[in-house]
């Protein structure tokens, strides 16, 4: 996957789209759940567009919208991914209910939101989705959490990751906005790293949305 990371800036970007791939499970997960699908996809919180430009190194073809509050982030997606129309990204509020209907993915994202808010953004991927896929770090008690909550601090801190407070989720707080309506199978995805990390996957049991 050097050739994702080879459409960024030389340097600490590069790097780090490089490292990221090569040590973060969420990437191959994502795209195994992804690769027999044809609706769009919304990547909340996509940061730098590193899911996207994945998913197209590996032949995944449906449309890719992404959506992050850093605007410094989005001019970088949208700079790599030139010439791609069917990769768009944009500064929104994940907050913000969205009339966009597909797949949706959550990685890393909730942790950034009050109890409330990360409420809201699990309802409106629900309303939004006819398969969510969440990776999240999960409030255990455990030392995969306290290593998660010291890497998280550590970026905040070097002001890669511009956000206010850290506040991660039990299991229970991401299952309770997903009603019998959905499907759920949930897995460890520590990869390569100390974290504690679980892919969160919800089908939609019957809708008009088809993956097909």
């Amino acid at each position: 996957m050097n050739r994702v990371a080879a459409q960024y800036p030389a340097g600490f970007l590069r790097s780090y789209v490089r490292l990221k791939i090569a040590t973060d499970p969420a990437y191959d997960a994502v795209f195994e759940r992804l690769r027999e699908t044809t609706l769009p996809v919304l990547d909340v919180g996509c940061g730098v567009g590193v899911l996207a430009l994945y998913l197209r190194e590996r032949g995944f073809t449906a449309p890719i919208v992404g959506i992050d509050h850093d605007t410094r982030k989005i001019d970088i997606a949208r700079a790599v991914s030139d010439g791609d129309p069917s990769l768009s990204f944009s500064v929104a509020d994940a907050r913000r209910s969205t009339d966009f209907r597909g797949n949706v993915v959550l990685l890393d994202l909730l942790h950034y939101f009050t109890d409330d808010d990360q409420q809201v953004i699990l309802r409106n991927v629900a309303a939004a989705g006819s398969m969510i896929l969440i990776r999240e770090g999960i409030r255990d008690g455990s030392f995969r959490y306290r290593m998660t909550y010291a890497q998280e601090t550590l970026a905040r801190v070097g002001g890669w990751l511009r956000a206010e407070r850290l506040n991660f989720p039990t299991r229970h707080a991401i299952e309770s906005a997903f009603d019998g309506e959905f499907r759920e199978d949930v897995q460890p995805m520590f990869g390569r790293t100390p974290f504690n990390n679980y892919l969160f996957v919800f089908k939609r049991a019957s809708s008009g949305m088809t993956n097909a």
